[in-house]
């Protein structure tokens, strides 16, 4: 019997991506605000709500992965853009993390991002001389990268008191692209940043059956120049990169 997985916010990029690779391997339920194009079950849900959130998570899930996102702009200048990420990138987590708890489901994948960092990177490019590890200082260029690191710390606080039973993996994802041949020919970033589709569903299939409690890991494949380091990823998960860039683009000229 399949296990029972149910992916928060599971309507975007992300969402489709790992549906489209898991739905053989796992029975999907998603919850967002949205329907979604993939063909899974869904739940309408506003994830910024709690009870709404509690009272929808299919109680035979046995796993949670996160993936809600918001775009907004000024949030460091505009009060209400301010509370609108902070709601759905921090808020929106922390009720997750406790949903998980009060139903008794042991595992939460949080998509986290390679922007809590990105005070080192610019293009694509480590300033740092090496790739940028887990353990630099989490410098952030914006609330984005901020809340994200907010809730990675809330995270560990929950994912180390013994009495929740909660494991938590975070992901710090780089770039997963819908067309990910026609962004790659056409950002030159991408040769750097990319996680190929892929290498999506292989990292977080290992982040669900990963005995970690907790863990932090930056999901980008092995491409030439890469920004980031996998070596934990690859250490504590098995995370191989299969497809990197430049194999997305050799694959477009077949």
């Amino acid at each position: 019997m399949k296990k029972k997985i149910t992916i928060i916010g599971g309507a975007g990029t992300i969402g489709s991506v790992l549906c489209n690779g898991l739905r053989n391997k796992y029975e999907i339920a998603i919850l967002d605000k949205k329907a979604p194009a993939h063909g899974d079950d869904f739940i309408e849900v506003d994830a910024t709500n709690y009870e709404m959130l509690l009272n929808s998570i299919p109680k035979d899930s046995e796993a949670l992965i996160h993936l809600l996102t918001v775009k907004t702009d000024n949030d460091l200048k505009e009060v209400e853009e301010f509370h609108k990420m902070t709601q759905v990138h921090f808020m929106a987590t922390f009720y997750t993390f406790r949903a998980a708890i009060e139903l008794g489901i042991p595992k939460v994948v949080f998509a986290s991002s390679n922007h809590t960092t990105d005070y080192y990177e610019n293009n694509g490019f480590s300033s740092l001389g090496r790739e940028i590890n887990t353990n630099d200082y989490p410098y952030s260029r914006g609330l984005y990268g901020v809340l994200k690191l907010a809730s990675e710390n809330i995270g560990h606080i929950l994912a180390r008191e013994e009495d929740n039973n909660l494991s938590i993996i975070n992901l710090r994802i780089g770039s997963v692209q819908p067309d990910e041949l026609k962004t790659v020919r056409e950002e030159d970033r991408l040769h750097r940043t990319l996680l190929s589709h892929a290498d999506t569903v292989q990292l977080f299939d290992l982040a669900l059956q990963s005995t970690v409690k907790y863990g932090t890991y930056y999901g980008v494949s092995d491409n030439p120049g890469k920004p980031w380091s996998t070596e934990t990823a690859w250490k504590e998960l098995g995370f191989v990169s299969k497809e990197n860039a430049m194999d997305v683009l050799k694959k477009g000229e077949e």
